[in-house]
C-alpha cells in the first residue's frame, strides 16, 4: 500500500509500505476513504513531537470501511462504515473507566504518534469496538472527518475546560481549524461576546461567518488594548489559545479577567512564560491538555440534526495520491486560503 512516511525533521515521503495485519483479537483493519491533516502533523515535522519514530505513518483522522475484523470485535464486519477516533481506547483500564481515554493504558493518542496512523490507504485500529464508530446510513462521510479530532478537541479542551457559559466574553487566539472548532461549539453555550484574534485577515472574515462577533487582527493592533476596548476593560471571562506559540499564550494571559479561565489547546514545542506574578491575585484557571473525545458521540447527533456544519472548515480537496500537494497547501494556509484539507482514496 501506499503512506505518508515522517522521515525525520523536516522530511517525508509517499511510498510503499506493507498493508497492516491483525495482531491482537481487538484489532481492527480499515480502508481508508477519506482522510486530513492536522496541526500535530505539521509540529511532528517541526521535530516538535519528538516521540515519533522514524519511520512512522501518519495521521490520526479519516473514515474508512471495515476491511478486517479480530476475533474479539463484536461492533463491527467487513464492509462496515466507520469514523476513526484520534484517540484509541482499551475501554477497561482504570482512566478508560473515568473516561480519560486520552490516558488509556493501552491506548491514548497513538495513531500517527507511537504506531502507525491514517494517512495511507489502510491502518490498524486497535481496540476497534472502542475506538471506532459506526457512521449512520445518509452521513456526510466529509462532515465526519472533523470528528476524529478537531471538533472534540476544541469542544472539550477549549470550551467546555474554559468552562464557558451563557452571556460570557469569550476570545480565542488562533483562527485555524481548531480554534474554528471551538468557535463553532462554544455557541451550543450562548457566551454573549465571541473574539476571534489572528493575524490572518481571510480567516478573521471566515470567522465572522461561523459567529464570531468580534476580530482582532494581530499586527495591524495591538490585540490586547483591542480586547479590553471590547470588554469595556474588563478582559474576557474565557481565552482560548489555539496556535501553540509563546506570543498566544501570553496573549490569553494579559486579556482574562479576573475569576476567568485560561484554556490551553494548542501543542507547544518549546516554554512559555507564565506570569503568575500577575495572575495569582486574578484568581484565575489555567486548562491544558489532549482531547478525550467522551463528546464524540454527542457530536454525531448534533452533526446529524444539522445543528452544526464540519464542512464549513473544508477548504481544499485532494485524492489520497496527490497528499504531498494537500502538505504543501496546509503547510501554507494563509498563502493558500486553507483552513481544512480533505484526502479521497
Amino acid at each position: 500500500m501506499k503512506a505518508l512516511v515522517y522521515q525525520g525533521p523536516g522530511k517525508k515521503a509517499w511510498t510503499d509500505r506493507e498493508k497492516p495485519a491483525i495482531q491482537k483479537p481487538t484489532d481492527v483493519i480499515v480502508k481508508i476513504t477519506k482522510t486530513t491533516i492536522c496541526g500535530t502533523d505539521l509540529h511532528i515535522l517541526k521535530g516538535d513531537v519528538p516521540t515519533v519514530d522514524v519511520g512512522r505513518i501518519l495521521g490520526h483522522e479519516g473514515v474508512g470501511r471495515v476491511e478486517e475484523v479480530g476475533s474479539a470485535v463484536r461492533n463491527f464486519k467487513k464492509g462496515d462504515p466507520v469514523l476513526i477516533s484520534c484517540i484509541t481506547s482499551c475501554g477497561s483500564c482504570a482512566n478508560c473507566k473515568r473516561q480519560l481515554y486520552a490516558h488509556c493504558d493501552d491506548g491514548g493518542w497513538i495513531l500517527g504518534h507511537r504506531i502507525d496512523g491514517t494517512q495511507a490507504e489502510y491502518v490498524r485500529i486497535p481496540h476497534g469496538d472502542n475506538s471506532l464508530y459506526p457512521i449512520p446510513a445518509g452521513a456526510d462521510e466529509e462532515a465526519l472527518v472533523m470528528l476524529s479530532d478537531i471538533l472534540p478537541t476544541g469542544l472539550e479542551i477549549g470550551v467546555q475546560a474554559g468552562k464557558v457559559k451563557p452571556g460570557d466574553a469569550i476570545a480565542i487566539v488562533g483562527a485555524g481549524p481548531v480554534g474554528m472548532s471551538a468557535l463553532l461549539t462554544a455557541q451550543f453555550y450562548s457566551p454573549g461576546r465571541i473574539i476571534m484574534i489572528d493575524m490572518d485577515p481571510a480567516r478573521l472574515a471566515l470567522a465572522l461567518q461561523f459567529g464570531a462577533t468580534n476580530t482582532v487582527q494581530v499586527g495591524d493592533e495591538d490585540a490586547v488594548a483591542a480586547v479590553r476596548g471590547l470588554t469595556g476593560g474588563q478582559g474576557v471571562d474565557v481565552a482560548i489559545e489555539a496556535v501553540g506559540v509563546p506570543a498566544t499564550f501570553d496573549i490569553c494571559q494579559k486579556i482574562v479577567s479576573a475569576g476567568g479561565n485560561i484554556a490551553n489547546v494548542g501543542v507547544h514545542g518549546k516554554p512559555v512564560d507564565l506570569h503568575i506574578e500577575d495572575l495569582w491575585i486574578k484568581n484565575i484557571n489555567i486548562s491544558m491538555g489532549l482531547v478525550c473525545t467522551s463528546t464524540t458521540p454527542m457530536l454525531l447527533k448534533t452533526v446529524q440534526a444539522g445543528k452544526v456544519d464540519p464542512t464549513k472548515l473544508i477548504s481544499h480537496r485532494f485524492s489520497l495520491n496527490e497528499i504531498l500537494d494537500a502538505y504543501e497547501v496546509f503547510g501554507n494556509a494563509a498563502r493558500e486560503k486553507a483552513m481544512k484539507v480533505i484526502m479521497a482514496a
